[in-house]
């Protein structure tokens, strides 16, 4: 068998999405999608390096103008502002005369959609924007350079989803909340992001540290299909101040009714963080996938959110899910004897996060020894030409991974992160059904506290070492501790 895998006709796979890492497409679509950030979150002034569009500065306010400066004729300045409905918005720069800037406005992907290339002063211009998204400005220097007013006017909008009140829950839908029921109103700032946790007891600095500054005082929407309340009380009392959470709502979606809900929707997509209980995630993919409350958990990630998970609440933050949906879940050994073992099924396309783009996912890393069903998962789907990249990365237990915006992932915790990739000397050698795998050359880096991976460029602080399993050995692996 080949590709990603057949599923029951209750749940068709999603085609896999391809996207280019290192190019402008895939970190603006990172970064895409926020509402308008209010004038105390915004900037009055530029603030270096911001001379590429991964490095944008901002956000830009409605009517706030930013102070700037181009210090030579091949200096290159970026801006990005939220726009937080459709409308028109309009774009002005100034500066002293005797020099001659330029702007360009460009959406989350694609080229400019209006440019300022006059030698008017101020330059000016307009374009109308079809619906809520993160905009770019380019400025550059025709001739000349100094300093420049840049200011932008953006369609009318608010925080959070919007002025639309909370709907009527409906009455089999079990829900638990904590805090204010109003939306906060609070922008995310900084965001996307990413927090992956391995399972076991949370990491407290993950959300006090990492999540919570870029949620930025807004609302926590909590996901599961089993359990209960028990985020509630933890998270809204975790810290206090302006990173305190507005509200931290359990929504338990155990059918695809109450995934469809208006109720779940708004929840969803007007929250600043959303994270995913551990429980199953082959019953998320089943109640969830394909419904409003998907499109939901997206729209609050384009719109800057933060988005996070642990142990099956991390599983399906990868782009590639392994999803054995009701069979028991493979072992290590068993998936080294046979990476085509009947029980090693994926799926895609539950979440499209470019940070996360080519990534597999696997949870209780080292306590449930794991490595070598990850090191399955990945030569599966490179062996059936799936995707013509792979990262696995493991977690261990009472541990996490915050990944920001721009691709730079922290690990915190008591445990480690391990990040394996294939490279030009990694040898497929035996990836056959009913025979034991033979997968040589890896290149694992484990994170400890502290320690980081960039996901767009490789750098690393971490212990690098190469890695390979013969699962026809008594030991099958080199070096045999592959931790």
């Amino acid at each position: 068998m080949s590709g990603l895998l057949p599923r029951a006709a209750s749940r068709a796979v999603s085609p896999t999405r391809r996207f280019a890492p290192l190019q402008r497409t895939a970190v603006a679509a990172a970064l895409c999608g926020a509402l308008l950030a209010p004038a105390w979150a915004s900037i009055t002034t530029e603030s270096e390096d911001n001379n590429t569009e991964g490095r944008a500065d901002g956000p830009i306010a409605s009517g706030v103008p930013v102070a700037g400066s181009l210090s030579t004729r091949r200096d290159v300045d970026w801006f990005y502002a939220d726009v937080p409905a459709p409308g028109t918005v309009s774009v002005s720069l100034g500066h002293a005369s005797g020099r001659d800037f330029d702007w360009a406005l460009y959406p989350a992907s694609g080229s400019a959609v209006a440019t300022g290339a006059s030698s008017s002063i101020p330059e000016t211009g307009s374009y109308t924007a079809p619906a809520a998204g993160r905009y770019f400005v380019k400025v550059t220097a025709y001739s000349g350079s100094g300093a420049y007013s840049l200011s932008m006017s953006l369609p009318n909008g608010s925080g959070g989803g919007g002025t639309d009140p909370r709907p009527t829950k409906p009455g089999n839908l079990q829900n638990w909340l904590t805090g204010s029921a109003a939306d906060s109103g609070r922008q995310p700032v900084n965001g996307p992001a990413l927090l992956l946790m391995g399972g076991g007891v949370e990491n407290d600095e993950a959300f006090t540290l990492r999540a919570f500054p870029v949620a930025n005082g807004g609302d926590v929407v909590i996901l599961r299909t089993s359990g209960s309340n028990g985020y509630n009380d933890y998270l809204y009392n975790l810290t206090t101040g302006a990173t305190r959470p507005d509200s931290v709502e359990t929504l338990l979606l155990d059918t695809r009714d109450k995934a469809n809900s208006d109720y779940a929707e708004w929840v969803i997509r007007n929250a600043e963080l959303v994270f995913i209980a551990g429980g199953d995630q082959s019953d998320y993919l089943n109640q969830w996938q394909g419904t409003r409350a998907q499109t939901a958990l997206q729209a609050a990630y384009d719109r800057g959110a933060v988005v996070g998970g642990t142990s099956a609440g991390l599983a399906v933050q990868g782009e590639f899910v392994y999803d054995p949906d009701g069979v028991t879940a493979v072992t290590s050994a068993e998936a080294i004897a046979n990476p085509y073992r009947g029980s090693i099924l994926f799926n895609s396309g539950f979440l499209d996060t470019p940070l996360m783009e080519d990534v597999i996912t696997d949870s209780h890393f080292a306590q449930r020894d794991r490595m070598g069903r990850l090191l399955a998962f990945m030569a599966r789907l490179r062996q059936d030409n799936t995707t013509g990249r792979i990262v696995g990365v493991g977690i261990d237990e009472t541990t996490s991974l915050f990944v920001d915006r721009t691709g730079l992932a922290r690990a915190d915790g008591d445990g480690a992160v391990y990040v394996v990739e294939e490279d030009a000397a990694t040898l497929r050698t035996q990836v056959v059904s009913g025979q034991p795998l033979v997968y040589r050359d890896l290149q694992r880096t484990k994170l400890v506290e502290g320690q980081t991976f960039h996901f767009f460029t490789g750098a690393h602080t971490g212990t690098r070492a190469v890695i390979g399993v013969d699962g026809r050995n008594a030991t099958p692996f080199t070096p045999p501790n592959p931790y």
